[in-house]
């Protein structure tokens, strides 16, 4: 029973998600040559996601649901590999420096943040 309730959860969260991320993306600038919306919103997934960690592991050890709706379901469908790899690819063959920072700032400034967040998780939760 409890299952059918989680797999509720995760499309919930999901549609929440990916909603999200489709408006920031649509507010951010689109002229420009690097993909500002993917990039924000994983760094923004990075933090969330370790930072939600401290948070149901030290308040709601037994909300399985709820857990899973906001980490698998929301910020799982909020942040988007597929989107960043396409955008990479795409931006190497037009213009391989950019895809370069593109790819290494996403990874070490994703670093950071998901850093940040399971510091800040672990500051208030703990």
């Amino acid at each position: 029973m409890m299952r059918k309730y989680i797999y509720l959860g995760i499309a919930f969260g999901g549609g929440a998600g990916s909603s999200l991320r489709y408006i920031i993306s649509n507010l951010l600038p689109s002229h420009s040559a690097l993909p500002y919306g993917t990039f924000i919103v994983n760094m923004l997934g990075c933090f969330l996601l370790s930072f939600m960690y401290h948070f149901f592991t030290n308040f709601f050890t037994k909300a399985r649901v709820l857990q899973k709706t906001v980490t698998t379901g929301f910020i799982g469908s909020f942040t988007t590999f597929s989107a960043f790899t396409s955008e990479f690819v795409q931006l190497f063959f037009a213009n391989t420096y950019l895809a370069l920072i593109y790819i290494l700032g996403t990874l070490l400034l994703g670093g950071i943040m998901t850093i940040l967040g399971s510091q800040l998780g672990k500051k208030w939760f703990n």
